[in-house]
């Protein structure tokens, strides 16, 4: 290895030392709660009127300050830089906020604020739950599949039952399909049920609570609260991974600990019986 490519392994090292260090970590934070009140100030007229320049230009230094992490990140890590997803979701959001914000890609201004999800990608407490919930989409989207087939059951019989009526209200909730699932939703959601929409049709039909009662107990209080079930089950499955994972780290540290000591009693035992006799 020649002296150049021995400096530039040395200067890797270093650099990802600092990208990898807390201090460099907690700076990147810094500059993102930073720049989400810049970019939050940026859309009141009267900020802008005050001190319009002075948040353009924290803006322009912080988006500055973010390209120089993923060049280093990207000159030390490479291309295993691509293989992190958290890395490729950095790039992409900074990348958007590089795109000029004038003419045809003028809406990529408001794109900009997406930089403050980078919070998900430094704190590690956020990664954790992110990657909970992505690990729980399978079993979430099986409770979907549940659900759209329970909404679609209780639409066609809201329709049949409801829909039928010449009461204009009745045809607004009930009257297709549609518009039996959007008002199941509202019911399912418990916003305004009972005075917006059940209460009306059990003045027309008494018996309609037990129809929205089984309705409201099975979507709400049951396929609903599945979806909790699933992601804290997943958090939990999570955690014990990486605490698995950490115990594994710390087994293997120990082990390359031991196996150093036993390397260096091996070199004294060596130089010992190399020693020559006294006198």
């Amino acid at each position: 290895m020649t002296d150049a490519a021995i400096a530039s392994h040395s200067f890797r090292a270093r650099l990802a030392r600092v990208v990898d260090s807390r201090r460099f970590q907690r700076l990147v934070i810094a500059l993102i709660l930073v720049n989400a009140v810049t970019l939050g100030l940026e859309t009141s007229a009267t900020a802008m009127a005050l001190a319009g320049p002075v948040l353009i230009a924290i803006d322009t230094g912080v988006l500055a300050v973010f390209v120089a992490e993923l060049a280093m990140k990207l000159y030390v890590q490479r291309l295993s830089f691509f293989r992190s997803g958290w890395n490729i979701f950095d790039f992409v959001v900074v990348g958007i906020a590089l795109v000029p914000a004038s003419g045809p890609f003028s809406v990529l201004r408001a794109l900009r604020i997406l930089r403050v999800l980078r919070l998900m990608s430094v704190v590690p407490q956020m990664r954790q739950v992110v990657g909970a919930l992505v690990q729980a989409i399978p079993g979430m989207a099986s409770i979907v599949a549940v659900l759209l087939l329970v909404f679609y059951v209780a639409s066609v019989l809201a329709t049949k039952l409801f829909g039928t009526h010449p009461d204009p209200n009745l045809q607004e909730w009930f009257g297709t399909i549609g518009a039996s699932m959007y008002s199941l939703f509202q019911i399912m959601t418990l916003e305004s049920w009972s005075m917006g929409i059940v209460r009306p049709t059990m003045e027309i039909f008494p018996w309609a609570w037990l129809f929205f009662v089984p309705f409201i107990v099975l979507t709400s209080f049951a396929v609903l609260n599945l979806f909790i079930a699933i992601i804290v089950n997943a958090m939990q499955s999570q955690h014990e991974a990486e605490h698995q994972e950490a115990v594994q780290e710390a087994h293997a540290d120990a082990a390359s600990i031991l196996e150093e000591v036993r390397a260096l009693r091996r070199e004294v035992a060596a130089l010992k019986r190399e020693e020559p006799p006294a006198g």
